[in-house]
């Protein structure tokens, strides 16, 4: 049947499985617009900025596992879009991007908002396209779906100029197949082979295994396997910021976050393994800070299914290039069930000694505070954050127990993301309560996201804590900087009740622990959006800490 591009536009994105878009619309997606008034079957989100709708499209990405739509017109729409898609790509994010762009035959002419987002976004995107052919649009949105869900996940950008839009296009119905697509290990070479029987080899063999678990765990749906595979060895489980989720907080094997912000615990097991496995994770400088100071007695199993990764930060001894999923099933199969020892033990002895004790400089304690929301929660509430101190303090004090339930930019690290990925949680998981954690720094930059909250009226609990400062950045300033406070003071002219009244949203306001309890059960009692300011202290820091350059031995403890 012959139908406007537009409209087999959306027919191609109903195919995928779409049934929300997160957008803003303008001139050069009108069309597009139009073709979606009367569609029943997909729910449009208008956000009040393009960048939140790409942040939106990532955190519903997130806690559903479905591919993320964003639909933007050309120019400064499509502009708006660069940090979210940046965002995606750092953390293996599945989203497909639809920008608008002038007609083909202004191309080329510097005319009213066009701009070649297929050039800017060529480094941040697994692919993009950019449509020259009406023909070809069925084609290109079905490629765009696959790349974006397959093998290592991410962003891809469709540009479809004006004129394709209106044009008349024949399209076919075709069934399609939204799974994740992965690679298949049945016809392994024999390298991959031998590789695999040499990690069984030094599994079976190793007196003090440590697992690290990163975000590729969640992503491939491996939650079940790693926490079998885990019990099986004994062993340790350490996560990465992604990976915080993937293996339950609350087991008596999980060590905590590893790295610059990591535990203790955890960055003592891995300098002190004889055999590190690392799962779904890529080595990044705040995991393995300095890295001839890594894991320095131990053998390095890599699972992931990126080959780019192996080698690129630190020496790998055994590469295992395919899904997670199916490399742990064929361990699990080979791997010899081990015994609780002396390196339990050890692990136990270190969990105990440097246990997180929050010092308190007299206000609202922001230890107390997280956990006083887990224990209210019970675990069950989708937690987004945004960046800085907050983000760590979440990812420390709250013991995740279930894949995604953890929502934040770890790759990027982008202030804003929050609020944005909080609405796309609250979309796609209404069956869940959804809590975003910000620092006031974070929360200025896309507060007008409130908009978007107030007018679906999604219930999501935004929590602010203001410590009236940049509150990172001024924590390295005054460890290593000698309390040179340059410009991270943001002064007390925001006040953040009054701002969420404007929006029609109720506030709340916590300057003292024993406030908290009260606050949050009333917050977790209204089925409506909550803004609840948290007045901390500026010299609230996020401990331990390794300090740049430095091994991941060597933390600072206490200031």
């Amino acid at each position: 049947m012959k139908l406007k591009g537009a409209q087999v536009l959306i027919e191609c994105l109903r195919e995928q499985g779409v049934d929300t878009i997160f957008g803003f619309p303008g001139g050069t997606v009108i069309n597009i617009y139009d073709a979606l008034y009367d569609r029943k079957d997909i729910t449009h989100i208008l956000t009040a900025h393009e960048q939140g709708a790409t942040h939106a499209a990532d955190g519903y990405a997130r806690a559903t596992g479905k591919v993320g739509v964003v639909l933007v017109t050309s120019g400064p729409g499509a502009s708006n879009t660069v940090t979210g898609i940046a965002t995606a790509y750092s953390d293996s994010v599945p989203m497909v991007v639809i920008t608008g762009q002038v007609a083909r035959p202004l191309l080329g002419k510097d005319s009213f908002q066009e701009l070649n987002i297929t050039a800017i976004t060529k480094p941040i995107t697994k692919k993009n396209y950019i449509v020259k052919s009406p023909c070809k649009l069925p084609e290109i949105v079905r490629e765009a779906f696959e790349i974006a869900r397959s093998g290592r996940p991410g962003p891809v950008l469709i540009d479809i100029p004006k004129d394709i839009q209106a044009a008349e296009i024949e399209y076919k119905p075709a069934e399609v197949d939204t799974s994740y697509k992965t690679v298949n290990l049945s016809k392994m070479s024999s390298e991959m082979n031998l590789y695999l029987e040499k990690a069984v080899e030094l599994i079976n063999d190793s007196k003090r295994p440590v697992i690290y678990a990163g975000g590729g765990v969640k992503i491939s749906d491996s939650c079940e396997e790693l926490l079998e595979f885990a019990e099986r060895l004994k062993a340790p489980v350490a996560s990465s910021l992604m990976g915080t989720g993937a293996f339950p907080g609350t087991h008596p094997n999980y060590m905590g976050l590893l790295g610059m912000h990591g535990s203790r615990c955890s960055n003592l097991a891995i300098s002190n393994c004889d055999l590190l496995i690392a799962i779904g994770a890529r080595f990044s400088d705040r995991t393995i800070c300095k890295a001839d100071g890594f894991a320095p007695y131990a053998h390095i199993i890599h699972i992931d299914i990126d080959p780019e990764e192996f080698g690129k930060n630190i020496d790998i001894k055994i590469p295992l290039c395919g899904d997670v999923k199916q490399f742990l099933k064929l361990l699990l199969e080979r791997v010899k069930e081990k015994q609780a020892g002396v390196w339990n033990k050890q692990i136990q002895e270190w969990k105990k000694t440097y246990e997180v004790n929050y010092k308190s400089n007299g206000t609202l304690n922001p230890h107390y505070l997280i956990s006083k929301i887990y224990e209210l929660t019970k675990g069950k509430s989708i937690i987004t954050t945004e960046v800085g101190q907050n983000q760590m303090w979440t990812a420390q004090y709250y013991p995740f127990a279930e894949p995604r339930s953890f929502i934040s930019s770890g790759g990027l690290g982008t202030m804003g993301y929050g609020l944005g990925a909080a609405i796309g949680a609250a979309i796609g998981r209404p069956d869940r309560r959804v809590i975003n954690m910000a620092g006031d720094g974070s929360f200025k930059m896309n507060l007008t996201e409130l908009s978007t909250i107030s007018k679906y009226r999604l219930p999501i609990i935004q929590v602010v804590f203001n410590n009236n400062s940049l509150g990172m950045v001024r924590q390295w300033q005054k460890i290593f900087y000698n309390e040179r406070y340059s410009h991270t003071s943001l002064g007390d002219e925001v006040c953040f009740t009054k701002v969420a009244g404007a929006f029609g949203i109720q506030s709340m306001q916590i300057t003292a622990d024993e406030e908290v309890e009260k606050v949050f059960k009333k917050a977790l009692r209204m089925n409506e959006p909550v803004v609840i300011e948290c007045m901390i202290h500026p010299d609230d820091l996020v401990l331990p800490m390794v300090p740049a350059g430095e091994p991941i031995s060597e933390c600072i403890d206490d200031i």
